[in-house]
């Protein structure tokens, strides 16, 4: 259950871009570590974590081999993750780029994806940028320091590659 206390934290940090994930996540009272001897494929996860977990007892771990647009959406994910299913989190929710960017996500994974776009691209300031006269989505991308799918996503419901 999403907490009104914890989206007036998002919320609070939305107010320009791009959004500062890692001090929401730091707000929230989670910590976030970068992991350099993971694989690939495995880009982020969550787990209680009383030894390295802050104030809430959660950290998030990001694959620092990514880009930085990948790591953004992953420790936004992961906060999505703390938001939405708490309960499930336990011992730790592993995400696996190939698993959810091969569609074969689950109804958690979508939800903590719809929760990262919301929180890494809210509505409010895409139309601020809208204003602004950025308009494309190779640049509105940009200026959100996120992909270019994630944003065409977010605006279109399709990736940036199957409209280009």
């Amino acid at each position: 259950m999403l907490a009104p206390e914890q989206m007036a934290i998002v919320e609070k940090h939305q107010d320009s871009w791009p959004v500062n994930v890692e001090k929401i996540a730091r707000e929230l009272g989670i910590s976030v570590y970068d992991v350099s001897s993971w694989p690939e494929k495995v880009s982020g996860m969550i787990k209680k974590d009383e030894e390295d977990g802050g104030e809430s007892g959660y950290a998030i771990y990001v694959n620092e081999n990514h880009p930085s647009v990948r790591q953004r959406f992953t420790i936004a994910h992961e906060i999505g993750h703390f938001l939405l299913h708490e309960h499930l989190i336990g011992e730790g929710l592993v995400e696996d780029v190939l698993w959810r960017a091969g569609g074969l996500s689950n109804r958690v994974e979508t939800e903590a994806n719809r929760m990262a776009a919301r929180i890494l691209m809210p509505s409010g300031l895409i139309k601020e940028a809208y204003g602004q006269k950025i308009r494309s989505i190779k640049t509105l991308a940009k200026e959100f320091e996120v992909s270019e799918d994630a944003m065409s996503i977010r605006i279109l419901g399709v990736p940036y590659r199957k409209i280009i």
